[in-house]
């Protein structure tokens, strides 16, 4: 999963004209114009990180990026002809099947939204993409039958504004997406088809093949006089196994057994030991020697007995334990008896099932003498005892087992242009938010040997307003980054403009960089 938006509950507007059930093949690309071999990954800005054995998949700011031996190359697909230069909004593959969905911003009546740009498909590990359209309807209510004794009315979506696909599973021959304002959707024909997912209405617990219903499949009710269900607002999904499905919505938690013929209902208001909050964000499962946990991001919904945290049940949803309460949890990484949680405050990992918890605190890489400067993450996964984290500020690993203990060394990995030639530098990100982020300025120094460097900035009027670092020894034979995080030497924050810093190696000339600062 995830975080291509901010997460924010929206009624949806309803327009008129496209397809329920349409061929939604545009074109089958192969993998041209990707940067493929890069040591790096594209973006800086890690939504999603999916790990199985040795293949590492991205979904970065500046699109998919895939690692196919343990992080040491990448193949880089911003740019290509499948992927242009959309954002990606949700990642998953199984085996050699790989999906991606993607979105951008649209500008409409003043207001800049959120647009769903469809999906992207691979049977083949990333090698050849198929692009498909956004799934829209054509009218703007359906009719759909549960069975011989219900009918129920379903909202049509017909635009793909704020139509987002924020996760995908993949069980078997069906694939799942949830797509908030689009709803859950499922298809059996890889893609060529999607039909709504019946979840339970807000007021059921339960839903089964033998009920007589009568409800309305709408995350909004809107002009057209529907009843709004929260719990149609999907926007989290997760595959135990083919026949076993989760789907989190604005309105809890729903579980399907047998490939969505009965659905239960799980929420906040409707349990003895109910999950902490409704709007579900994030699901993922643990597989120990004993026991079988489902984990869930669930954050504050409407009811203000809700609280941000995760939950978890090891009795497949009858009970939920509560932790983490007050952090805004993103997703979930597993090693055996291990569990990652990227929040808005760092990762936080437990090894006893949630009793006790470490959070990271400053993630210093040593080797490259860089520091995180952020902590939000999105992103967590294992692979052996190499944990893979996600954010803002770029890609992290460390080892976690007896000898290394978590965190104890950390790695970070930042996507950067090489330089042309020695004697040059740029800054990245550029133009950058201070308020916000950190602009890092590359360069090298061009030394055959350890040389002492001094970094300064400026602004427009050419007074000194930082210095960054100050006869601080490089190593040689390698290009490096320094972060800047928009303050002066006296704390404060810069105002917007445009500020110039300088680099100093040892007693060579001066090299200049230009840094706009946006916030």
């Amino acid at each position: 999963m995830r975080y291509f938006f901010s997460i924010v509950i929206v009624l949806l507007s309803v327009c008129a004209a496209h397809a329920q059930k349409r061929s939604v093949y545009a074109k089958t690309y192969e993998l041209t114009q990707s940067s493929a071999g890069s040591p790096l990954q594209a973006g800086n800005s890690i939504t999603d990180v999916v790990v199985s054995n040795d293949t590492i998949w991205l979904g970065t700011g500046k699109g998919l990026s895939r690692s196919a031996d343990g992080g040491r190359s990448w193949t880089n697909y911003f740019g290509t002809d499948a992927f242009g230069s959309e954002d990606i909004s949700a990642v998953a593959f199984r085996g050699k099947d790989v999906w991606v969905a993607t979105a951008h911003t649209v500008d409409k009546d003043g207001q800049s939204l959120p647009e769903g740009s469809g999906l992207r498909y691979s049977s083949n590990g990333g090698d050849t993409w198929k692009v498909l359209a956004q799934p829209i309807d054509v009218n703007n209510v359906d009719t759909l039958f549960w069975n011989s004794k219900s009918t129920i009315r379903a909202l049509g979506i017909t635009t793909a504004v704020n139509n987002i696909t924020y996760d995908i599973a993949i069980a078997g021959d069906a694939v799942y997406i949830c797509s908030f304002a689009g709803m859950a959707r499922v298809s059996t024909d890889t893609g060529k088809t999607w039909q709504r997912v019946i979840l339970p209405p807000d007021n059921l617990t339960s839903i089964g093949p033998n009920d007589s219903l009568n409800f309305d499949l709408s995350p909004s009710g809107g002009a057209l006089g529907l009843q709004n269900n929260l719990n149609h607002r999907a926007f989290s999904v997760y595959a135990e196994n083919d026949s076993t499905i989760w789907i989190g919505s604005a309105a809890g938690l729903n579980k399907t057994t047998n490939r969505g013929k009965s659905w239960l209902h799980f929420s906040k208001q409707t349990q003895t030991n109910p999950i902490s909050g409704n709007f579900v964000v994030a699901i993922g499962r643990q597989k120990t020697l004993t026991k079988n946990i489902i984990w869930a991001a669930t954050i504050n919904a409407t009811d203000n007995t809700e609280k941000r945290g995760v939950s978890f049940t090891d009795d497949g949803g009858i009970s939920w334990k509560q932790t983490l309460l007050g952090e805004f949890a993103h997703n979930f990484g597993f090693k055996n008896d291990i569990v990652y949680v990227p929040t808005d405050n760092g990762i936080f990992r437990s090894g006893d099932l949630g009793q006790s918890w470490i959070q990271t605190g400053t993630i210093y890489d040593k080797a490259n003498r860089q520091r995180y400067s952020q902590n939000k993450f999105f992103g967590a996964a294992a692979n052996a005892d190499t944990v893979w984290l996600g954010g803002g500020d770029g890609l992290v690993k460390t080892i976690d087992n007896i000898s290394t203990p978590f965190g104890s060394n950390w790695t970070i990995l930042h996507a950067s242009r090489p330089l042309p030639s020695v004697t040059e530098t740029y800054s990245y990100p550029n133009p950058f938010a201070p308020d916000d982020e950190v602009v890092r300025l590359h360069y090298a120094t061009g030394k055959s040997s350890s040389a002492h460097v001094t970094i300064r900035v400026f602004d427009f009027g050419m007074n000194l307003i930082r210095t960054v670092i100050q006869n601080a020894p490089r190593d040689p034979g390698r290009e490096h980054d320094e972060s800047w995080d928009g303050k002066d030497d006296k704390g404060n924050q810069i105002a917007n403009g445009v500020y110039f810093y300088q680099i100093v190696v040892e007693n060579d000339e001066p090299r200049w960089g230009k840094i706009l600062a946006i916030q």
